[in-house]
């Protein structure tokens, strides 16, 4: 026995000095098998990049959500005091229903079924996750054993139906490393995936065995990168002026489909764009099989809103005149006759009057004027039958047919060959913006959060000059008298305040199977392509309805102007354009009041008619809005900014651009709820606020902002109007 534990005893410290020698044990250092054991890893998730408009306002961000876990094993409570594994399936399964979109009886189901497969745990699928915050901290006080809420991540849209075509959505999906991670699966979440996506981070340190963190363990942290931010060109205002609208005629005439852009002529920011029908991005509610951007990936018949074009092309070739006569009614083209919306024409008529009626027999006299090769030019210098660039993929082309003779007419009046509305806005921005086209753009700059740095930056960028100033301002005037004469189709597209030039369109639509057109009532595409002030457009907004539900004695122009009317009206209104139409106040051209006593600026301001807005306990003027050599309306709101405590003025009737103009100078801590214009105040007016004391804005967008015009029913019902 002696013998036997004495070698025993030299094995073992041979053993122990070999070790200690040669650090290693069984072929593998003992350096590295500590640092298995006991070296840890935490994750440090990366958020997703956010998706804002042009004044930062959120259109997607991340938010903390939570994952639904059962915990049914047994060993998870061994040695412990309480029990850490479901015990109760019956009550678990009852509570749980009431916070979950799942019965009791397939949670149930759910539970014994793992627990029989001896699974550890359990989750809920779908049901399970994207669980908010107040939820979870409810389900967390009914104190259920084995339940665990784990932090996660879910993508959060807090406008609802908002461009949702535009912006897309994400999906959480499981990827080949087992991690689960938010993927973008349309629109811009899709495109820019790869940008918005994140880099987790992590942080390594020494546990002991049980994962308490050692206390001299030393910390090596990796930190997180967060996913670029996107702003767009969007502004969440007019977008909500769009969505609005287009809720209220979705509602009234259930057609089959909607859509409507609103743009920046002078620049090509697009401001708002949507379509109908539309979805919900977080809950994908209203989704359908169509997950197709149709401001640009879809192509259409225009009708007669491209004749503003072909007038456009005919002014510059100095073969337009307004006094000539013709002979409207039908025009014999080789294999065709075309006819005007009334068949029997209104007589031999000027081309001015031809126009105002949208007689497409006036066309086709026109293309006879100036050449069908040169009109054709003028349509591919418009921009047709070729992308505009826009900062977005799978943009259409169109197609122009100029094979045959009666193809270059039908053209010329919006039929036959397809566009898409990206291009019409594109070209419509040559005539309002003296006669420079401006490329369409959506993205106006990518940054990095991590470091503040703008990854990519979109600049306005000119796309050619198709006609000269002198054509676009005789256009211009062309088209207010669509609006503004007895005999126009666009009557009831005139606004309070504002003039308007703009072309109303009635296409016909391709029968889905080929084989001709569609007919009956309501069966076209009806549109107004349409800008304001007409002297010098600030917007174009594009308004398409195609099939309404129309009754007895209705144009389906008037569902159009449904859309138009509200959109721009509400949107010159919040850009603080002047209005010069009919009834137009007087206007002034301010000055530039910084360095100037505030005492004598707002004496002056107010002898002049306007309002101006103290910013500060008065003394030199710092700052203010708008900026000198503006010209406003008489009785606009002037912000003066100065040293000191500001006193709250009565924000009633403000718009959301002046509200922020003045968060934006006082500091104050303005929260802004709604959009449109200010109907009420949390704090009243003539408190002396700090700059800690919030104050809350409450806006709301106006409902109905025109009054309908009397109808022009004679040629807008028909094709070609």
């Amino acid at each position: 026995m002696f013998l036997l534990f004495g070698g025993l005893f030299f094995l073992l410290l041979g053993r122990m000095l070999f070790i200690q020698v040669t650090g290693q044990a069984e072929g593998r250092v003992m350096a590295a098998l500590a640092e298995a054991k006991y070296a840890r890893e935490s994750v440090l998730t990366a958020d997703r990049g956010t998706i804002v408009d042009r004044n930062g306002e959120l259109i997607a961000s991340d938010t903390l959500s939570y994952r639904l876990v059962a915990v049914l094993s047994e060993s998870a409570s061994k040695g412990a005091k309480k029990p850490h594994h479901v015990q109760d399936f019956e009550k678990t399964a009852e509570v749980l229903s009431n916070y979950i979109p799942m019965e009791k009886e397939e949670i149930l189901s759910r539970l014994k079924s793992f627990k029989e497969a001896d699974r550890w745990q359990v989750e809920f699928g779908k049901a399970g996750r994207d669980i908010n915050h107040e939820s979870a901290l409810k389900l967390r006080d009914e104190k259920l054993p084995g339940i665990l809420l784990i932090e996660d991540k879910k993508r959060f849209y807090p406008n609802g139906i908002f461009a949702s075509y535009l912006v897309g959505f994400t999906t959480r999906e499981e990827q080949k490393d087992g991690i689960v991670s938010t993927v973008g699966r349309m629109g811009l979440e899709a495109i820019y995936n790869d940008e918005l996506t994140g880099q987790d981070g992590k942080v390594e340190f020494e546990s002991d065995g049980w994962g308490v963190i050692l206390s001299k363990s030393e910390k090596a942290i990796v930190p997180a990168k967060d996913g670029y931010d996107i702003q767009l060109t969007i502004d969440k205002t007019i977008q909500n002026f769009v969505e609005e609208a287009m809720t209220r005629v979705e509602k009234e005439y259930s057609p089959k489909k909607m859509l409507v852009i609103v743009a920046n002529p002078k620049t090509g920011e697009i401001l708002a764009v949507s379509q109908r029908p539309s979805f919900h991005p977080g809950t994908r509610e209203g989704l359908t099989d169509n997950w197709l951007n149709e401001a640009l990936e879809t192509t259409i018949e225009p009708g007669s809103t491209l004749k503003m074009f072909t007038v456009a092309a005919a002014v510059e070739e100095k073969k337009w005149d307004s006094n000539a006569w013709y002979q409207s009614g039908q025009y014999k083209a080789p294999g065709a006759t075309i006819r005007d919306v009334n068949r029997t024409g209104w007589g031999t008529i000027t081309y001015l009057e031809g126009f105002q009626r949208s007689s497409n027999v006036s066309m086709a006299y026109l293309l006879e004027r100036m050449g069908h090769g040169t009109f054709i030019d003028y349509i591919g210098r418009f921009g047709f039958g070729e992308k505009t660039g826009i900062n977005l993929p799978n943009e259409a082309s169109g197609k122009i047919l100029d094979t045959r003779p009666i193809e270059r007419i039908t053209t010329a009046y919006g039929q036959g060959s397809t566009v898409t509305p990206i291009q019409m806005v594109q070209a419509a921005s040559a005539i309002a913006n003296n006669g420079v086209m401006m490329k369409p753009y959506v993205i106006d700059k990518i940054i990095d959060p991590n470091t503040g740095k703008v990854i990519q930056q979109e600049k306005p960028e000119a796309h050619g000059t198709p006609i000269s100033a002198e054509t676009a301002k005789m256009v211009r005037e062309l088209l207010a008298s669509t609006v503004t004469s007895e005999k126009g189709t666009a009557r009831r597209f005139a606004l309070n305040g504002y003039s308007v030039g703009g072309k109303t369109g009635t296409a016909e639509i391709p029968k889905p199977n080929g084989g001709g057109y569609l007919s009956g009532t309501g069966n076209y595409l009806y549109s107004f392509l349409g800008m304001a002030p007409a002297d010098d457009p600030q917007l174009i907004t594009y308004a398409i309805v195609q099939q309404p539900k129309l009754n007895y004695g209705q144009s389906g122009s008037e569902s159009v102007s449904k859309l138009f009317n509200p959109i721009m009206e509400s949107s010159l209104k919040y850009l603080n354009i002047v209005p010069d139409g009919e009834g137009a106040v007087d206007t002034a051209v301010i000055e530039d009041y910084t360095s100037k006593d505030s005492d004598d600026v707002m004496a002056k301001l107010q002898k002049d008619g306007f309002n101006p807005i103290l910013i500060g306990e008065g003394g030199k003027i710092i700052s203010q809005y708008p900026s000198g050599n503006t010209k406003l309306t008489v009785g606009s709101l002037i912000l003066l900014k100065t040293d000191g405590m500001t006193t709250l003025p009565d924000f009633t009737g403000w718009s959301k651009k002046m509200i922020r103009s003045f968060k934006h100078l006082s500091g104050l801590e303005l929260r802004l709820n709604g959009d449109g214009f200010v109907t009420s105040q949390s704090v009243s007016k003539g408190a002396l606020l700090d700059f800690h004391e919030p104050v809350v804005i409450q806006l709301q967008v106006p409902s109905e902002l025109y009054s309908p015009k009397e109808e022009n029913t004679e040629a807008e019902s028909i094709v070609g109007g």
